[in-house]
């Protein structure tokens, strides 16, 4: 008995050398997206009501919508990214977020930026992907910029 007394003993040990705690294991996501617009940078990131929101809009999932065709409409981009700006921006309209972006195309961006570089990102910290997934995206989507 008292062999496998220490035997399990043993075992337990070596168990609870091998656990790692919740908080050591999780990767640690970006809190935010910032899109930055002449001086100031805006907070992006969707919350669970806000995809809700979209995706009873256009009555399909968010990853749908965004990669249905090689690039959604602006429309549809402007308006997730004034979902993702909603909670701390209270009180942006479409209208005004549409004139974010016409400031932000007077300062070099364009379309296919919008989407690669503010659309995309917002929505891996929104958790869309994992850090893997969003990293090995984003890094097809710079190149797919980078061709184009």
């Amino acid at each position: 008995m008292g062999k496998l007394q220490g035997l399990d003993e043993e075992v337990i040990q070596e168990k609870e050398e091998n656990v790692v705690s919740y908080e050591e294991a999780k990767t640690k996501r970006r809190p935010f997206h910032y899109w930055k617009i002449g001086e100031r940078e805006y907070k992006l990131k969707l919350t669970t009501a806000m995809i809700g929101k979209l995706e009873n809009k256009y009555r399909t999932n968010m990853l749908t919508l965004v990669s249905e065709d090689n690039i959604p409409p602006l429309s549809i981009m402007l308006t997730i990214l004034q979902a993702a700006m909603a909670p701390w921006e209270h009180g942006k309209s479409y209208a005004d977020v549409q004139k974010l972006y016409d400031r932000w195309i007077e300062d070099g961006g364009n379309q296919m930026l919008l989407f690669t570089g503010i659309l995309m990102p917002t929505l891996a910290v929104s958790g869309f992907f994992t850090e893997k997934q969003a990293a090995a995206m984003l890094e097809s989507l710079k190149d797919m910029d980078e061709l184009i």
